[in-house]
């Protein structure tokens, strides 16, 4: 039994772009079809023309391929109930936060920058027909024990990107979730001072 493929469109209070509309992170993906490799360089090429104070690009991503030791040992990074189902995304990509430069100097700007180079990623990918799902739920120390990373450098994020999947696939209270209602609290709550 498959579930039916369910529009996700948000339904939004103002007028916004379909590409941002229709994005969502479903946690279902495709265990078998390997993600397109020119997709994925094109979501990384997003990120890297994302906006960047002073253009020093303070971030770095591990991308780890479905199949690979990497993508396994990041599999056993992520926590609770991420271990589920992360393991099926065709690539896991590990957002990476440069905090200072190699001379120790901070960068107070480093988290921001990374988390806008991982939205154009997300967008991007979107765009192209895949899904992305970005989790905080991992173990930053073992994703840097993973792959050596120096101390200037933070795990932030791991991004699951591929092809969809059939959420029927999931254990079910993710499937639960999968297809319940997007909402979100309103705009009038989000803006705390407007002039």
């Amino acid at each position: 039994m498959t579930t039916p493929l369910l529009d996700r469109t948000a339904s939004t209070a103002h007028p916004v772009l379909g590409i941002l509309a229709e994005r969502w992170s479903p946690r279902a993906y495709d265990a078998d079809t390997p993600t397109d490799e020119a997709k994925l360089a094109s979501a990384l090429e997003a990120a890297r023309w994302s906006p960047s104070a002073n253009n020093s690009q303070p971030w770095r991503f591990i991308v780890a391929r479905r199949g690979t030791e990497l993508h396994r040992g990041i599999v056993d990074a992520l926590m609770g109930f991420n271990q589920a189902w992360a393991g099926n995304a065709g690539a896991l990509i590990v957002a990476v936060a440069e905090t200072a430069n190699a001379e120790g100097v901070a960068y107070s700007h480093a988290v921001y920058d990374l988390r806008q180079a991982a939205a154009h990623l997300s967008v991007q990918a979107h765009h192209d027909g895949l899904v992305v799902h970005q989790m905080s739920g991992f173990d930053p120390a073992a994703i840097s024990a993973l792959v050596g990373l120096e101390e200037r450098f933070t795990p932030t994020t791991v991004i699951a990107l591929g092809e969809l999947g059939d959420a029927a696939a999931l254990p079910e209270p993710l499937q639960e979730r999968e297809i319940a209602p997007r909402v979100r609290r309103p705009l009038s709550e989000t803006v705390v001072a407007s002039a």
